[in-house]
């Protein structure tokens, strides 16, 4: 078992104690260091700066990712201990975005290409048991006590394989953390109120970039995306206005300087003209035991303002799911 799942881990940053924050609390999942800050990261700035507690967890250490910057990949230094160069890369995108963090422990899968692919990694985290992933996220579920979740949808929002597994573990320990018999030796049961999926690359999305790149007569380098579009529309049901934290975003991203091209299509669109066209960050709610309003813009929405309150009802034992929008992966 890991130090961080054991909650020692030096390099772990997250409120310690029974009443973490006097304000509602956000928990985002994620696959590896450097998903946080392309997927929700001016919404998670946004409520850092608005006084909320807000928690990273990354499931595995990015150890098997490739270097993406041309720049860097000759680098001897990066080339010979990615993971630590990893790891630091992630200290520096928090401090950006002013979030806690913890690891979980696993091991990156890598991404399997070929065909046929070859098969996964020994002791990856897309091949652990279920039952300890998901053990690992409940003991962090009880030690933050988040009132909201976020993570992938079922199909992992590309179909990564740590990415599909990290969708796995957090719908199983949003389930499992509120139920004293699961996990017992885990923490005393905490039950998050919602869980979303991000949802921010998005077909239209990508159409009002392309459109906004086309008006100001720069080439877009969406067109062959567009054409080659594949992905189903998603259902959004919730989209935070967070165009004032687009520059975080854009800094902390560009922290993981391994993992991102600064010349490449991820920072194409000027930041003014994102702000303009589509100044959200956007979620699909996909199980609640509060409902969910049309049009939400928060994603604390529906939740008692008041702490002591929501947290009373993530420990009650008379809570009912009222929003369950799951569906099976896609074969």
């Amino acid at each position: 078992m890991s130090a961080s799942i054991l909650g020692d881990d030096p390099e772990t940053t997250t409120p310690k104690g029974p009443r973490v924050s006097e304000r509602l609390r956000l928990m985002c999942v994620h696959a590896h260091p450097d998903d946080e800050s392309s997927k929700g990261a001016a919404t998670m700035a946004k409520y850092v700066d608005a006084g909320h507690e807000v928690l990273v967890v990354s499931c595995t250490g990015g150890e098997r990712g490739d270097v993406l910057n041309p720049r860097l990949q000759a680098d001897a230094h990066i080339v010979r201990d990615l993971a630590q160069v990893r790891r630091d890369e992630m200290a520096a995108a928090r401090e950006i975005l002013g979030v806690h963090h913890t690891w979980l422990g696993f091991v990156d899968s890598g991404l399997p290409e070929g065909d046929p692919l070859p098969p996964l990694p020994p002791g990856c985290f897309a091949l652990e048991s279920l039952s300890v992933t998901t053990e690992a996220l409940v003991r962090e579920i009880r030690r933050f006590r988040p009132h909201v979740m976020t993570t992938y949808d079922e199909n992992g929002g590309y179909p990564h394989p740590d990415h599909v597994m990290c969708h796995d573990v957090s719908v199983s320990a949003f389930l499992a953390a509120g139920d004293p018999a699961a996990h017992p030796h885990a923490g005393p049961p905490w039950q998050p109120l919602k869980l979303y999926y991000n949802q921010t690359f998005s077909r239209a999305r990508i159409e009002a970039f392309h459109d906004a790149l086309t008006a100001l007569e720069e080439e877009s380098p969406y067109a062959e995306w567009l054409e080659n579009w594949s992905r189903p529309d998603r259902t959004v049901t919730t989209r935070v206005e967070c165009a004032a934290w687009f520059e975080r975003r854009d800094a902390a991203l560009l922290a993981h300087a391994t993992q991102v091209d600064p010349d490449g299509t991820w920072f194409r669109v000027p930041r003014a003209v994102q702000q303009e066209v589509w100044p959200t960050e956007d979620f699909e709610a996909a199980i609640s035991y509060v409902p969910i309003a049309e049009g939400e813009d928060d994603l604390f929405a529906g939740l008692p303002t008041d702490v002591g309150t929501a947290d009373a009802l993530a420990t009650s034992p008379d809570l009912s799911i009222v929003h369950d929008t799951r569906t099976e992966r896609e074969a």
